[in-house]
């Protein structure tokens, strides 16, 4: 009879045993959870760094594309040479009604013609002088004075028609050829090197 209390007690020490054992499985199955959470932890941490210098990075670049459209539009600004053109236009005007009156035929029943292209060589000159605003004053001085000698030999030519006064037109006409292609040429750097003094 003393030997059946002893069989409830080995019972319960075994059971505690049991407790005990499935606590001490609990515990190392839930030691590998953990390394695996810091793992995760980790490795999400190293995927945020990467994301945030890929992001840092990216504003270093934008200030280079940026500067190209700037240099971009800086070289494609637009050149400054209306006033130049201008000039030219008018200088054109000039040697172009200049090399009409020197082929003119020079004789008496060609005074009337003469005196139209010198109208209109004057004409050129003072559009000319216009665009100039004050520059190469005694190039232009040399044409206007050249044009008025050949004025002068016009008239004597309508007056006392002869071998002379046609001559006379004719040193004229030269003299304007000659004061104009000067004009020309200190003009030739903006405007080209086209001269003015065709033959008579």
């Amino acid at each position: 009879m003393a030997m059946e209390p002893a069989q409830p007690i080995a019972g319960v020490a075994n059971g505690r045993g049991l407790d005990d054992a499935a606590h001490a499985m609990r515990a190392t199955a839930a030691r590998p959870s953990r390394g695996r959470i810091v793992a995760a932890v980790l490795a999400a941490g190293l995927l945020l760094a990467a994301c945030s210098s890929s992001s840092t990075s990216s504003p270093i670049s934008s200030p280079s594309t940026s500067a190209t459209p700037a240099a971009t539009s800086a070289t494609a600004a637009p050149p400054t040479a209306s006033p130049a053109s201008a000039v030219c236009q008018a200088a054109a005007g000039l040697r172009a009604s200049v090399d009409t009156l020197t082929h003119v035929k020079i004789g008496k029943g060609t005074a009337d013609e003469i005196k139209s292209d010198l109208a209109d060589v004057k004409a050129k000159l003072t559009a000319l002088t216009a665009e100039l605003h004050g520059q190469f004053t005694s190039q232009t001085s040399g044409v206007k004075s050249a044009l008025d000698t050949l004025k002068t030999a016009v008239s004597d030519l309508t007056a006392h028609p002869s071998i002379s006064t046609v001559k006379g037109v004719a040193t004229a006409v030269g003299g304007v050829a000659t004061a104009a292609s000067s004009l020309q040429g200190s003009l030739a750097p903006q405007c080209g090197s086209a001269s003015a003094s065709p033959s008579p």
